[in-house]
């Protein structure tokens, strides 16, 4: 076997051989040579010249990590694992060879593996599955090109992550994650709750936009506020290594700022600052906190990515833009429209805030779909995030506005893609930004990748019960049932009143054969506060089989009566039309649907409630009036 050989090499333990065998079969059916014989595995001496000699000779080195390795102290494939990261060490730091595969849910910030494995970006696939998009990483990995120098960023390889600081504290990440804690209002009217809240989402978003720093996001971080929380404690739920913390106090035209910034592991501050200056000043010490922490990061800043980014020059602008931030982040219908009045506001004093026109664009698309018509809603987000982008071409929130536009109103499938990917390039921090881009893959039948992408947005943003609930729906329509309950079982533990997760859980029962517990699950979550009426068609779905027909039809008949005067999702009753065996109806209903461009719509071709029509020719006419593929 020559230096130019072309061949993978699978290391694994014993028990996760059929994993490997089904990973090894993918990998042959796409024409990938893989050195993986499990009548080979006799040991003794020549058998383990064999193994050394694949590990030097491989092209790729993909070592398998699960449970079982998670659990075992010793074995062979931890021997392997360390002769691929010796072979490393004569390896040219941008070639590519180790390409680390969990096949579980073993957590890959505390996975018991060579500290090489965390330079370079892991491939999740539960139970050996065989996404097509991981076999086409690989042959790309093994073309010439690639072999010279990797620059592909969704492949693993060390070109893709900075290589970690040989004096790295064993089991941390090689990159910088931090978490900014929600600054405590020390004012003396706990109306100023809004700044300190506005102060701390504002230095989230600028450090987010450093290279070699991962944030947490402002849902994950804001789980902590006004809580006593351990440091190690925060540090492990939100997969980070320091924290920033402080204090705002606000009186008339003078601002306090007092931030600590501390290691979770020891808990002793690297550096604090007190900052008392003029309120116009907020911009400035914003950057100063920003670049106070690169410094104590010890980051090199090759492009000056922290600048002074002075948004208004109108402070009471920036003022009344804090407030709206305040209420659009509460995610109710009342919040939106408060939100709305105050970014609204924020623009009567400055016409060219480019921030309150994003936030006008994130107000309606949030409030279209479920409170507002989409035809409605969505124009309107397109108009304020189009706007935006005048002022401020590179507004990662505008970005991500404008891709949920394209994407979830317009169908314009491959236009939204490039926004959104052009957002995460931006911004890559930016969770929503994954996750709306995850929302869209599906589309363009990309939803191997739209995992990947909801899985991004999670490590992101880890204690967001939407971005858990989207996971959860996307191992819905990947037919990972059990997968699909358990995931969104996490989202009821980050929010036991996301009513999302229970149609979730209830359609996976219903995929399993169980109408009983579906419609359990359903009832339970259609009557939280937060649910949306549309959603009672979904009881309907679990009644069908259960042949209590006559309280199905009286469900459908309330919400075609509740129609006439209030928008209600066209797409959900016809899936209870279809559970009916009511097809006509069902079409009809997705015809509203479609002259609404309901945004549902979007995953007609992988969504199990849709299942009664899909051998009906008005199915496929639809799927190709909307683009799908």
């Amino acid at each position: 076997m020559s230096e130019l050989s072309r061949a993978v090499s699978l290391s694994y333990a014993s028990q996760d051989a059929e994993a490997a065998r089904c990973i090894c079969d993918a990998l042959r059916a796409g024409g990938i040579e893989v050195w993986f014989d499990q009548s080979e595995l006799r040991g003794g001496d020549a058998w383990d010249r064999q193994i050394r000699k694949q590990i030097h000779d491989c092209a790729l080195f993909i070592p398998i990590i699960s449970a079982t390795t998670q659990g075992r102290t010793e074995g062979y494939f931890r021997r392997e694992w360390k002769l691929a990261v010796d072979r490393t060490h004569d390896m040219a730091d941008d070639t590519p060879y180790l390409l680390p595969v969990i096949i579980d849910d073993t957590p890959d910030d505390t996975a018991r593996v060579p500290d090489k494995f965390r330079e370079v970006q892991w491939t999740r696939l539960r139970g050996g599955e065989r996404p097509q998009t991981f076999v086409e990483r690989v042959s790309r990995l093994l073309s010439p090109a690639s072999m010279i120098t990797s620059s592909s960023p969704a492949i693993a390889g060390p070109a893709v992550v900075k290589r970690a600081p040989t004096d790295q504290p064993r089991g941390t990440s090689a990159r910088k994650a931090i978490a900014v804690l929600p600054l405590a209002n020390m004012s003396a009217d706990p109306e100023n709750e809004y700044f300190s809240d506005g102060i701390t989402e504002d230095i989230i978003n600028a450090l987010a936009k450093v290279p070699g720093i991962q944030v947490a996001s402002r849902t994950s971080s804001f789980a902590f506020k006004g809580r006593d929380v351990d440091l190690r404690q925060i540090g492990d739920k939100l997969g980070v290594t320091s924290v920033l913390s402080g204090s705002v106090r606000k009186v008339g035209n003078r601002i306090r700022i007092v931030v600590q910034f501390v290691p979770v592991e020891s808990g002793y501050h690297i550096w604090s600052e007190t900052y008392d200056r003029q309120l116009e000043d907020v911009f400035a010490i914003q950057d100063e906190i920003s670049r106070a922490i690169v410094d104590a990061l010890k980051l090199q800043l090759v492009d000056d990515r922290v600048n002074l980014v002075v948004p208004t020059t109108d402070i009471e602008a920036y003022n009344l833009y804090l407030k709206g931030r305040f209420f659009f982040n509460k995610y109710t219908e009342s919040g939106l429209r408060r939100g709305l009045d105050f970014f609204q506001q924020a623009l009567m004093r400055d016409p060219g805030f480019a921030q309150a026109f994003a936030g006008i664009a994130d107000c309606w698309a949030d409030l279209g779909d479920d409170w507002v018509a989409p035809d409605d809603a969505y124009p309107r987000a397109k108009a304020a995030a189009t706007r935006a982008l005048e002022y401020d071409p590179n507004l990662a929130d505008a970005m991500t506005s404008l891709g949920k536009v394209l994407c979830w109103h317009e169908w314009d499938f491959a236009s939204a893609a490039r926004q959104l990917e052009r957002a995460v390039i931006v911004n890559p921090s930016h969770a929503e930004a994954h996750y709306v881009l995850g929302s869209t893959l599906p589309a363009i039948g990309r939803l191997d990748e739209a995992i990947e992408e909801m899985r991004k947005a999670i490590t992101l943003d880890p204690l967001c019960a939407q971005f858990s609930r989207w996971l959860g729906r996307f191992l819905l329509y990947s037919c990972d049932y059990a997968g699909a309950i358990a995931q969104n079982l996490k989202t009821l533990e980050l929010d036991a009143g996301y009513f999302q997760a229970h149609l979730d859980i209830g359609a996976a029962h219903l995929a399993l054969g169980d109408p009983e517990q579906a419609l359990t699950w359903w009832r339970k979550g259609q009557v939280l506060d937060s649910s949306v009426r549309s959603y009672d068609a979904f009881i309907v779905r679990a009644l069908a089989p259960l042949r209590r027909h006559e309280e199905a039809a009286e469900i459908l008949a309330r919400l075609e009566e509740e129609s006439r005067h209030q928008y209600v999702r066209a797409e959900a009753l016809a899936m209870g039309y279809a559970a009916i065996g009511d097809p006509d109806r069902a079409f009809l209903s997705l015809e509203r649907a479609f002259q609404a461009r309901s945004a549902g719509l979007i995953y007609l071709l992988i969504e199990p409630g849709y299942l009664p029509l899909r051998t009906d020719p008005r199915f496929g006419e639809l799927v190709q009036r909307i683009g799908l593929r």
